[in-house]
């Protein structure tokens, strides 16, 4: 049974900052008051040319690149969001023919701020069942356009940003080796976007009512979110058959600073063995976890051989934990550069609707 290893890794912020400062120039706050509560300095808003898949793609190029990996080798494509671009089609389907991913499988998962555990999850089972070799698993978000910015227990939190990892199959030991996903949807409603679904279609009743906004239940979350963090790493570790002191570093989803001190508590660790980043970023939900896995990567944190666990928990209400060997890229003879690739996708997605509009217009007249 082959072994799913994460050999590439990237991430892409907008570079507009909002810092607790400007906030406090819309809503009754400051930057003490949002930090002691949330460890939140500032985050990064999304311009109006970008969306899920264009901060997606740049994330996917850069962990393709780490990869030495081509578009054309992917193989499987889950992205994971909780602001997806449509209800459909998938966003992935936008990420795979913006990249020129011309044989991969590509659909979107939905499971909140946990989602990217559960997609790099599905990924590697794929992987470790041989049905796939090349997968591609992508978290992103603008998050800032379902914010109520007027509302200040929930503008103060979030941010946009997109991470990713690409996982390739391989005999050598390493790589993903456990994971736990769990699921309570009777506390759906502590964390929820109401608007735009099928209970909810969008009307001028349900805008004056905010239910296209993000609606959370801060208490109620906070409870959950702390029970569960250390539960599911601890969860995750027996699965592994690994203990708390095997590990080198734990990767949480960055929502709280409040959270991530509890759940360091809970293991007994250190504070200095999680990778923390929600000062700069705030919380990118399905984001957060690779976003601050490049970071740590880049700084020299994350080293090979290390063993990690990433956890999280999101609306649903989900949560879940997973264990992995950092190994990095495998060694290939030849250099891959994506980039290109994005210029080839182009054109075969502009050269495959004109080729629909022909077979459309001769349809018709045969009808």
């Amino acid at each position: 049974m082959p072994y799913a290893h994460i050999t590439g890794w990237g991430m892409a912020v907008p570079e507009p900052v909002l810092t607790n400062d400007d906030i406090s120039k819309l809503v009754d706050t400051n930057d003490e008051w949002i930090r002691d509560r949330t460890g939140i300095r500032e985050r990064r808003i999304a311009r109006e040319n970008e969306y899920p898949s264009t901060l997606g793609v740049a994330a996917c190029i850069k962990a393709l690149k780490v990869a030495n990996l081509a578009p054309t080798d992917v193989d499987l494509i889950i992205c994971t969001s909780s602001s997806p671009e449509y209800i459909f089609p998938a966003t992935a389907c936008l990420i795979q023919d913006q990249l020129g991913a011309t044989k991969a499988g590509a659909f979107d998962l939905l499971a909140a701020c946990t989602g990217f555990i559960f997609a790099t999850n599905m990924a590697a089972q794929a992987i470790r069942s041989g049905s796939i070799k090349n997968a591609l698993v992508v978290g992103t978000e603008t998050l800032s356009r379902f914010v109520n910015w007027k509302d200040r227990n929930t503008c103060i939190l979030f941010g946009d940003g997109a991470g990713a990892f690409v996982l390739q199959a391989s005999d050598t030991p390493g790589g993903v080796y456990s994971a736990v996903m769990h699921s309570d949807g009777s506390g759906g409603d502590a964390l929820s976007l109401p608007g735009g679904g099928a209970r909810y279609p969008a009307t001028e009743e349900t805008v004056l009512e905010g239910k296209h906004y993000i609606q959370m239940d801060g208490k109620a979350v906070f409870r959950f979110a702390t029970r569960v963090m250390a539960s599911a790493t601890k969860e995750a570790l027996a699965a592994a058959k690994w203990k708390v002191e095997d590990l080198q570093w734990v990767v949480p989803h960055q929502a709280n600073i409040r959270i991530i001190e509890a759940a360091a508590r809970g293991l007994e660790m250190s504070m200095d063995r999680f990778v923390v980043n929600l000062e700069r970023y705030g919380n990118t939900s399905t984001a957060s976890i690779p976003i601050a896995t490049v970071e740590a990567v880049e700084k020299g944190k994350i080293k090979p051989g290390d063993k990690i666990v990433f956890v999280g928990f999101g609306g649903g209400l989900t949560w879940g934990a997973m264990t992995a060997e950092w190994t990095g890229p495998i060694p290939t003879k030849h250099h891959v550069y994506p980039e290109p690739y994005r210029w080839f996708g182009r054109i075969r997605s502009l050269a495959r609707r004109i080729w629909r509009y022909i077979e459309g217009f001769f349809n018709r007249r045969e009808l």
